[in-house]
């Protein structure tokens, strides 16, 4: 165990990073972070900050020297990197599992061998082969890259054969290919946050549907409105994935709810994630403290859920609405609304730059005040003089 008042480490410094040093700092952690942008939202709340590359050894051992344990916030870190570090401190999740997760292909392989539900899927490396899984698998399909996609980039839904030509330069820059995936008619997406510490113990999150928007999460839900037997299943499957992980820390299980009442697995993030922030306001335990806690090798805590809730991300240029004194304050007078503004300099397209929790015990006025932020953000992201058809 590793007590309040030691230093600790986080690899990535964004909004997920954030979280946890606040989560940490607040029992009592030193938090070093280290990331390369030195802009990165987490410096701000850091002990200590590392803004060399990844691959800099000199950082690394920086890093190594001054943390007893050490996490990350995203899965795209060098997994190189990882192992390195797990060799003179404690990483969780480890630098296996990061591995295997970080790629699409070993991570559906892993799925598929374990008998848990997914969607049929092909790896292909060129067009020839693009050719071939569409014919084997059926259209529509949709092709992602096997690495570093994220937030809906690299990736690609092909309805119709003549869509395949134009990936063809895409195709052919991506040295670890591109995994095909059968499309799947489903009726919603789900997803599940899940720990589990070095006892073996897990603790799994309520039950959250997603609603996504180009391929980026534009808002959740919780607890998701279906049969509790859905919800029991999603439970269970997660409980089960972490098992046969066998790793230590924080999951995001991602679903999709098939008309028939089917639940398949999309995608495993070894982290935090942000489909789970709602539990920073409406649950006992967040999961970043959860995240520390699995660290840290401190007693895991059972979440439970005081209110349903709504997440709503604010994406680019929707974060204008608080440069407006009426929008910020029509925003902030909404009964039950949390706000988190994640502090990033450049506003891009797509780009998250806050969210908003919203709570209510009634389900009829947390649609009514979903309604109110959503139309907060479109205005505050439309040009000006331009009005809405």
């Amino acid at each position: 165990m590793i007590p309040p008042g030691h230093n600790i480490g986080i690899l990535g410094g964004g909004q997920l990073g954030t979280f946890f040093c606040a989560a940490a700092k607040r029992q009592g952690y030193f938090v070093t972070v280290w990331d390369p942008d030195p802009e990165a939202p987490a410096h701000a709340w850091a002990d200590a900050r590392i803004i060399e590359p990844f691959d800099d050894p000199a950082a690394r051992r920086l890093f190594m020297g001054c943390c007893e344990a050490a996490t990350y916030e995203w899965e795209n870190i060098p997994v190189e990197i990882v192992a390195e570090i797990e060799a003179k401190i404690l990483v969780r999740p480890d630098s296996r599992v990061l591995s295997l997760l970080q790629n699409r292909i070993s991570e559906k392989d892993f799925l598929s061998e374990h008998g848990f539900p997914v969607t049929p899927y092909l790896h292909v490396r060129e067009i020839a082969q693009l050719h071939a899984a569409v014919k084997t698998l059926g259209l529509p399909v949709v092709c992602k890259t096997v690495v570093s996609g994220y937030d809906g980039q690299g990736q690609w839904r092909i309805a119709r054969l003549e869509e395949i030509a134009p990936l063809a330069p895409q195709l052919r820059a991506s040295s670890s290919g591109w995994i095909v995936e059968k499309w799947v008619p489903f009726s919603r997406e789900l997803s599940v946050v899940a720990v589990r510490s070095e006892t073996g113990a897990v603790a799994v999150y309520p039950l959250v549907e997603n609603r996504h928007e180009e391929g980026i999460l534009r808002e959740c839900r919780v607890p998701a409105k279906m049969d509790s037997g859905i919800a029991d299943k999603a439970s269970m499957l997660a409980e089960a994935v972490l098992a046969a992980l066998e790793n230590v820390g924080v999951f995001c299980i991602e679903f999709f709810l098939l008309e028939d009442g089917a639940l398949m697995i999309n995608e495993i993030a070894p982290r935090p994630h942000n489909s789970g922030h709602y539990s920073l306001d409406v649950c006992s335990v967040s999961q970043f403290e959860q995240q520390l806690r699995v660290l840290c090798g401190l007693p895991l805590k059972n979440p439970q859920l005081f209110s349903p809730a709504v997440m709503i991300n604010i994406l680019g240029e929707e974060i204008r609405v608080l440069s407006s004194e009426k929008d910020l304050a029509t925003l902030l007078e909404i009964e039950g609304c949390r706000l988190y503004h994640y502090r990033k300099n450049t506003i891009k397209a797509r780009r998250k730059m806050g969210h908003i929790t919203l709570t209510n015990a009634k389900p009829e006025a947390l649609e009514t005040q979903a309604d109110l932020v959503r139309s907060l953000l479109e205005r505050a992201a439309r040009p000006a003089g331009v009005e809405p058809f």
